[in-house]
């Protein structure tokens, strides 16, 4: 087997606890481990996504048990790239953090490290259950990181968002179990050759199992109407911790084209594409909504809140078409709408810091020291939130935009992917022309509160650098995109490495 499969997951498991034990008075000590160790999982994950490119998927059996028994966890295409994904934006985030934000509350690189084993698990494994277990590590730290640093507006916020989490965790739970009711396993590959076979007395159970987990899935992805506790928790939460909550969004988008293209997908029979009636409306929908509180948003926090709620709509609306072209246009928006998140929400915080009073208000533009450095970011990655020419966000568009075609919706697809992108141009021109350009009589030239820290801008500019490089590398990470799409609407290959090379014989009863 291959071990290093689960190295991702293991290696934050152990140093967290090891942070925690060994070098919870020295926060120096605790940067280092915490930095080498996410370093060493990028590292890891890299080498597993060649892999992955190279060969079919592969498989580690947890304790030898084989599966649908035991626990598998499954290497592929898409599982390695988010495996990558999540690993680099964990990797930048510390560098913006380690700065002096990390000494704000305690155990803050012990619960990120819990963190990235939550990500790296809820990608890798194989059956509906771990995903629940994996979801709970995540959403665990999660709770930690969001209130980390305190204060009133954060708790308020924190609690709310863990009770959404908990009522989401309860209707996981009823969801898998209505499943394992009617098919007896919870091995997604094992799944993949049941459902077809559930008579047509449980397919109500199974249909009722199958749109739960989706509800589950939307609340993660906060796809409308379940996208309310996205604006208020991510305002709160710290920049760092905002950044990397732009990967969470996308573990909700990931489960939902996993679990209905594998388990949910042209070969389930009564309930082949069952998520495919539901997704794109709802998609459209969030679309529209996000960019309309771009529009109104009265700060520079909240209006990036919103553009990650319009951004998962246009993901997921490319995903609910349920097309290999859709797909793979999805996954290369996927990539870039994940680190332009990450990167504006750091860039908020700078932008705050340095107006003192102000912070991010967009009533009020005093101007300070640095206008120019900030400026020119921020013109940069409202450019590619928006979907302009010529860095990623227009290239993604672009290929959701062609890859949609056909579909009964294109209509309605093309028409508000592209009205919401001029809403979204406006609402980031509106910002951008009060926080740098437009002169204020209110004040004049403010002093920073704090001296500007050198690490975060360099995260900053990895960040803006990674965005760049999608862009110019644009054509092999496409061809990647098209093999990854293509690999899952053909389950075959994934099946037979799970269960063995008969199964997918098996269930074609040849």
């Amino acid at each position: 087997m291959n071990h290093w499969i689960v190295v991702p997951i293991v290696l934050p498991s152990l140093l967290a606890p090891l942070i925690v034990l060994a070098a919870r008075h020295d926060i120096v000590l605790q940067r280092c481990f915490s930095i080498a160790g996410t370093a060493a999982v990028l590292a890891v994950s890299i080498g597993l996504l060649v892999q992955a490119a190279s060969g079919p998927p592969q498989v580690y059996e947890l304790g030898n048990w084989p599966a649908p028994f035991g626990i598998v966890m499954v290497l592929d295409r898409l599982s390695a790239l988010m495996l990558v994904l999540s690993s680099l934006l964990a990797l930048l985030v510390l560098v913006y953090a380690v700065q002096a934000w990390d000494t704000r509350g305690r155990h803050f690189h012990a619960l990120f490290q819990f963190q990235l084993m939550g990500l790296t698990g809820a990608f890798l494994t194989g059956d509906l259950f771990n995903l629940f277990v994996f979801f709970e590590v995540l959403l665990i730290a999660s709770y930690g990181l969001m209130l980390h640093g305190a204060g009133a507006e954060r708790l308020r916020a924190g609690l709310q968002y863990v009770a959404v989490n908990l009522t989401g965790s309860t209707l996981f739970l009823v969801g898998v179990a209505l499943i394992y009711g009617v098919t007896g396993t919870l091995n997604m590959a094992d799944l993949a050759l049941r459902v077809p076979l559930v008579p047509e007395a449980d397919q109500g159970l199974l249909r009722a199992g199958g749109l739960l987990l989706l509800v589950v899935f939307a609340v993660k992805a906060a796809l409308v109407p379940l996208h309310f506790w996205l604006p208020a928790t991510y305002a709160a939460a710290g920049a760092p911790v905002a950044a990397l909550f732009a990967i969470m969004t996308k573990v909700g988008a990931y489960s939902i084209l996993r679990v209905y293209t594998l388990v949910f997908g042209d070969g389930a029979g009564e309930a082949a594409w069952l998520a495919a009636p539901w997704l794109l409306p709802a998609a459209l929908v969030t679309m529209l909504l996000g960019m309309v509180g771009v529009l109104a948003a009265r700060s520079l926090r909240w209006l990036v809140c919103f553009a990650t709620i319009g951004s998962m709509g246009t993901l997921l609306t490319a995903f609910g078409a349920f097309t290999e072209q859709a797909v793979s246009a999805g996954l290369y928006y996927l990539l870039h709408s994940t680190l332009v998140v990450a990167l504006l929400f750091l860039l908020a915080e700078q932008v705050a810091q340095r107006r003192a009073a102000h912070g991010d208000s967009l009533d009020e533009a005093p101007s300070y020291p640095q206008i120019g450095l900030l400026a020119a970011l921020f013109f940069v990655a409202a450019i590619a939130m928006v979907g302009m020419p010529p860095l990623s966000g227009f290239l993604g568009k672009l290929l959701i935009l062609d890859g949609v075609r056909g579909n009964p919706f294109e209509t309605w697809i093309w028409a508000l992917l592209l009205g919401t992108s001029a809403l979204a141009l406006l609402g980031f021109a509106r910002a951008g022309s009060l926080l740098f350009w437009k002169p204020s009589a209110a004040e004049g030239r403010l002093e920073p509160t704090a001296q500007a820290a050198a690490l975060p801008m360099v995260a900053i500019g990895l960040l803006l650098s990674a965005l760049v490089l999608l862009t110019v590398f644009a054509g092999p990470v496409t061809g990647y995109l098209d093999a990854t799409a293509a690999q899952l609407f053909e389950p075959g290959g994934y099946i037979a490495a799970v269960l063995g090379p008969e199964a997918p014989f098996r269930a074609s009863g040849l």
